[in-house]
């Protein structure tokens, strides 16, 4: 199994904690990078791509939805305008507390999103993300 890097848009600081441990205890990934708001992730995402170190492009994102600055549906907007410079495929997935019927109904209206999980996310979690994508 290729190692697969990970990152997670996630304004919780307290899941931040959680998950970071939950993707070291997986050991599946080469690497993983947090970001507390959308913007942070895509001002990254483009600083990869203008720098052309393409080998740095995330495999698996896991975003929030609501986040302060840019939530997790502008995020998928922006991610749109960037896909004609992204060589590979880059797994999305929703990863919300929220119950409502309307995020994950939402969710599926973009095709760049591959699933919904609902918090908390566990280390089973993460193996069939990977797994799903082999």
């Amino acid at each position: 199994m290729n190692k697969k890097i990970i990152w997670v848009v996630d304004d919780d600081a307290i899941y931040q904690t959680i998950i970071n441990k939950l993707i070291q205890k997986a050991g599946i990934f080469s690497s993983h990078s947090s970001f507390t708001n959308g913007k942070e992730a895509i001002t990254n995402l483009n600083s990869i791509l203008d720098n052309k170190k393409t080998d740095l492009v995330p495999d698996i994102i896991l975003l929030d939805i609501n986040m302060p600055v840019m939530d997790g549906w502008e995020f998928m907007e922006e991610i749109k305008s960037l896909k004609s410079l992204i060589k590979k495929e880059i797994t999305i997935y929703i990863v919300s507390s929220s119950i409502a019927s309307e995020d994950k109904n939402k969710s599926k209206s973009f095709t760049d999103i591959t699933g919904y999980i609902p918090k908390p996310i566990s280390v089973n979690d993460l193996l069939s993300i990977v797994t799903e994508k082999e």
